[in-house]
This record gives structure tokens, C-alpha cells and sequence, in this order.
């Protein structure tokens, strides 16, 4: 099982990016995607998630301009990302729980650059 993120790139402020987090491999479902960034010498900070219900949660610096989704017949997450700032500049990376026809395990993307600048 494989997590590839992409949609990163260079927006400048009040831009919007939607970021994909697509699983491969032998995937039977996926559920719990979450969204986590981590800019240059900081930790790593947990965005948004959503459940396995769908209900979803974000971090208060993210709440009302970024929103989780899933598309399970795709295998992939997104996050829209609305009115971006400078703060928002830092790698970021997602996780799922994959359930496979072997196991259940939690999985990460490698990152996807985003740069908010003018």
C-alpha cells in the first residue's frame, strides 16, 4: 500500500489549493483520513480528520478555510484549502487507515510542498 499526496505547489495569499491524498495497491477500504503539516522548525501539527462516521474536526489556525473529504470508490482524501496566508507555508502530509485484504494499518503519505507567498 502505497499513499501518494499531491496539489502542492506555490499560491499566493487569500489562494485556494486542494491537496489529494490517493491510496494504491490491494486496497479494500479506506477510512480516517487526516491531514498534518509541518512547517521549518516546528512540529508536526494535526490539521484536520474525519471519522469513520465522517463527522470531521480541525485545528482552530484551519477551521471555516480548510475542509476534509473522501472519495472511497477513488481511494483518496482531499483537503480544500481556502483563503491561504503566509502561515500556512510548510510540507504536508497525510494519513489513512488502509484495511487491506491481509490487514488494517494506518498509512502516510510522503509530503506535498505548499508555499504561500506574493
Amino acid at each position: 500500500v502505497q499513499l501518494q499526496a499531491s496539489g502542492g505547489g506555490l499560491v499566493q495569499p487569500g489562494g485556494s489549493l486542494r491537496l489529494s491524498c490517493a491510496a494504491s495497491g490491494d486496497i479494500f477500504k479506506i477510512n480516517n483520513p487526516a491531514w498534518y503539516r509541518q512547517a521549518p522548525g516546528k512540529q508536526r501539527e494535526l490539521l484536520a480528520n474525519m471519522t469513520t462516521g465522517g463527522e470531521t474536526n480541525y485545528a482552530d489556525s484551519v477551521q471555516g478555510r480548510f475542509t476534509i473529504s473522501r472519495d472511497t470508490a477513488k481511494n483518496t482524501a482531499y483537503l480544500q484549502m481556502n483563503s491561504l496566508k503566509a502561515d500556512d507555508t510548510a510540507v504536508y502530509y497525510c494519513s489513512m487507515l488502509v484495511t487491506t485484504t491481509r490487514a488494517t494499518n494506518y498509512y502516510w503519505g510522503r509530503g506535498t510542498q505548499v508555499t504561500v507567498s506574493s
